[in-house]
Parts: structure tokens; sequence; C-alpha cells
């Protein structure tokens, strides 16, 4: 790193990591919860990283509109799963939602070059053109890519696709309010604001009757890891934003790396394969996350000569 402010690219990498790591785990209890019981989960789980955050807490007083921008991205986040549900539940199939809803770094880069008034290079922009269609490719769903025409042909204007561009708007605008949550307080206290956010979602969906409490100890305990793990990936992309990390550029070097990360691990852990469109799609998401995390050189002004 040339200076302490590129922090922000480790911070990023561990994101992706640790959100990695969360969609092996999320695996292997997706099929036995709903949205609402897998949320109460992942809540339960944030809930068990507060010790690494609270004693930071005392540094610095909130402030309430840095708290406030924190309750907004909680909120976000969450309606964004429960629209990625609601999506498949009205018939929208797995090879269609997924690449769909993951290109929300678009939206968070619109946000970030039209309102934060964000600046790249066109090496940045080379990056965003690999890592975008390396998302794509390393959603697990391939599709788009074995038959195209029956992908398209898919695609309707139907509830279940307006639910998945819901998800990727709300997606896209909850990376943003992220960053304007660190403009105001530091990434603890807009991990803390986040944390409440989303706990107090989980108590509504637990007072509607949405919540399914017979959990085997299995299911509990991989659904807090994985909750656990998926905060951990939260925490590490506030404390990207804190450290002058680019909306632009945070999201999509996350998002790209994240299921890199995934599949690697799952091939190491679940014995799963490699395919070609994955293959390319882990080359692209690696180029374009150092592409994006460039920055040229500053050039220190030179001393005025003194005139004899």
């Amino acid at each position: 790193m040339r200076n302490q402010s590129e922090r922000w690219i480790l911070y990023s990498v561990a994101a992706a990591f640790c959100w990695g790591c969360w969609g092996v785990v999320a695996k292997l209890v997706s099929d036995q919860v709903t949205p609402f019981t897998n949320h109460l989960l992942f809540s339960a789980g944030m809930l068990l990283t507060l010790p690494l955050v609270v004693k930071r807490l005392g540094i610095t007083r909130p402030n309430r509109q840095g708290i406030l921008w924190g309750l907004v991205a909680g909120v976000l986040a969450v309606t964004g799963n429960v629209a990625v549900y609601k999506a498949f539940s009205t018939g929208g199939l797995a090879a269609i939602v997924i690449p769909v809803t993951n290109l929300y770094p678009l939206v968070t880069i619109v946000i970030a070059l039209l309102v934060f008034k964000e600046k790249l290079n066109w090496i940045n922009a080379v990056g965003i053109l690999l890592a975008i269609p390396a998302v794509v490719m390393l959603s697990g769903e391939s599709l788009l890519f074995d038959n195209p025409a029956a992908f398209f042909r898919s695609i309707g204007l139907n509830s279940w696709l307006l639910y998945s561009l819901v998800a990727l708007f709300l997606w896209g605008v909850f990376s943003a309010a992220q960053k304007e949550t660190t403009n105001f307080i530091p990434a603890e206290w807009s991990y803390v604001s986040f944390l409440v956010s989303s706990v107090l979602i989980a108590l509504v969906f637990a007072a509607f009757g949405w919540v399914d409490f017979a959990l085997s100890t299995k299911t509990l305990v991989l659904g807090s890891l994985a909750g656990m793990l998926n905060g951990l990936g939260v925490l590490a992309s506030f404390a990207a934003y804190r450290a002058e990390g680019k909306a632009s550029k945070v999201t999509t070097i996350a998002g790209a790396l994240q299921p890199v990360f995934t599949i690697i691990l799952a091939i190491i852990f679940l014995a799963e394969s490699l395919s070609f469109v994955e293959s390319l799609g882990i080359v692209l998401a690696i180029i374009g996350a150092f592409t994006l995390s460039y920055e040229p050189a500053k050039t220190e002004p030179k001393p005025a000569m003194n005139q004899v």
C-alpha cells in the first residue's frame, strides 16, 4: 500500500471473503428455513460479533444523522432480501433471478458517480467493465451463457421480474447508504445502527408469525454462523467506506470477489466442480478488482525557487 488511506482495499477484500464464507455455510441451511427465519438467525449471528466493536463505541460520540443512515441501510438490505424471496415465490427461476439481482453494483455505481460525484480513471472504468460480467458468470446460474435465447424468452413484464428489479435497486441503494453512513460516524457505530435495524425487523417478522422456531440444533448453529459471517462482511464493508473507499469501487470489488471465494471454498469443502464459465468469471473478477483498486500516484508540488 502506498499510504494508510488505501486500507479500504484490504477491507473490501475482507468483506468479500467473509461474504464468500457465508455463501458456503448458507448453502447448508438455505433449503431448511424460510427467508424470514433465516433473517432471524442472521440477526442472532450478528449479535455474536458485538464484542468486536463494543470497546470502540465509547471512543466517539455517535452522530444522529449517521445513526439514521445506518438504520436506513439495514431496512434497505432486509427489504431487498424479502423482494428476492417474493421473486422466487411468484415463479421466478433462479437462473434469471440470481444473475439479475447480482447486478446491484450497477445501481451503486450510478449513485456514486451522479450523487456522490466520485471520479474514476480509465483503468477503473475497465475494471468495472470486467467485474460486472464476472458477477453474472459467478452467479452459479449459467442459462444466459448456455442458452441465451431461452434466457431472454423467459424474461417478461411479470411480478417475479419486478420483485427481482426491486431487489437489485434496494441492494444498490443499500451500498450507497453504507457509504453515506460512514461520512458521519465510524464503521463501528455504522455497524451497530445497521444491526439494531436488522434485529428490529427480525422481531417484526416473529411478531407476525412468519418465523419458524422449530429448528434443529444443526440448523440453529449453522444459521447463526452464517449470520455472523455475513455480519463481519457488513462490518468490513463499513470499514472500507470509512477508510475513504469510493462506493463505486468498494461495492464492485466486494461484489465480484465474493462469489470467487464462495466457489473456491465450495470446491475445497463441498467437493463442487468448476465450470468453464465460472473459471472465466474468476479471472475477470480478479483482474477487475486489481484495476478498480488502481489509483495514480499523486505528485507532490515542487517547492518554489527563491529568486536572487
